[in-house]
């Protein structure tokens, strides 16, 4: 048997979640049976597509439960060249470099997730007894660019492999991804969660006026006994940039500074504390109205 993309898929498939086996000798009733076992259709029926291509044999399809074949030519063939396929004996083959993706795609559909809890822990995982095919899949993913951590649980025998970082759950949904439909999609919400600290200004002169009114509308508060706008951001660029711009389009002018809170965090903050300025930035509606009516009566 010759590796082609079907193959490797195949053989991610029974390293996972399939089965080669044959009955005990003592049975007299003989079986031998190459299956997969899944709840989830669209994993069952590419199975069931990629052998037919390959073996031009299409398994039975249990919807919702596994897909298998048994002819005994077949097992004979699959152990030869592979070996056991059970949980602590597989082995992750020698591919070519595209057919690791295929191969990494396929395994982790059937036995990977994707943790989202926003703002807190975002990772792909993988758990396994076989830490020799957990340690494999370690360095093919390393080759692609994919950093991974393997470790020990402390309350099983059993080992995990976790993908952490933003780039690395980009890099692992281009080079490599999902067919599971809804570990596809929970990878969009974990890449998606990451915040993007910096500002996006618009070339666009209509949608930067646009974007400087969010932003003011969402983020300008009247503090300092009600007498100076202020805007605070983690990122100076943001500031710095929205200084130039308020002073370029509504020529509205400002001040910028570094300061630090109670727990010793850095940001900068925008002040518009002249009286002309804060009266331009209420005419061009960039003050929410809850924090116009505070200033107002501060001139009562």
């Amino acid at each position: 048997m010759k590796f082609d993309e079907n193959l490797a898929v195949i053989h991610a498939y029974l390293c996972a979640d399939g089965y080669v086996i044959k009955n005990p000798e003592t049975q007299k009733h003989k079986y031998y049976c190459i299956g997969l076992r899944n709840t989830n259709i669209i994993l069952l029926k590419d199975f069931q597509e990629r052998f037919k291509k390959y073996f031009g044999i299409q398994p039975r399809l249990y919807e919702g439960e596994r897909c298998v074949v048994q002819k005994k030519e077949l097992y004979e063939k699959f152990i030869s060249k592979f070996g056991s396929f059970y949980s602590r004996e597989w082995m992750v083959p020698l591919l070519k470099r595209e057919f690791y993706k295929k191969w990494l795609r396929t395994f982790f559909d059937c036995e990977g997730w994707v943790t989202c809890k926003s703002h807190q822990n975002r990772h792909i995982g993988l758990e396994s007894v076989n830490k020799k095919g957990l340690e494999k899949i370690g360095k093919i993913l390393k080759n692609l660019g994919i950093s991974s951590k393997i470790k020990k649980r402390t309350d099983r025998d059993i080992f995990s492999l976790r993908i952490y970082g933003k780039k690395n759950l980009i890099k692992f949904g281009e080079k490599i991804g999902f067919l599971h439909p809804s570990k596809k999609e929970k990878l969009k919400e974990a890449v998606n969660d990451y915040v993007n600290y910096y500002w996006k200004f618009s070339n666009k002169k209509s949608e930067l006026k646009e974007f400087i009114k969010e932003i003011m509308l969402k983020k300008a508060r009247i503090s300092g006994g009600n007498k100076t706008i202020r805007l605070c951001s983690n990122k100076e660029k943001n500031i710095l940039q929205l200084k130039s711009y308020l002073k370029k389009i509504y020529n509205i002018e400002s001040r910028t500074g570094k300061r630090k809170n109670g727990v010793g965090t850095i940001y900068f903050e925008l002040c518009i504390n002249k009286y002309e300025e804060i009266k331009k930035t209420i005419k061009n509606k960039l003050l929410d109205n809850t924090q116009v009516e505070k200033w107002l009566k501060s001139k009562k």
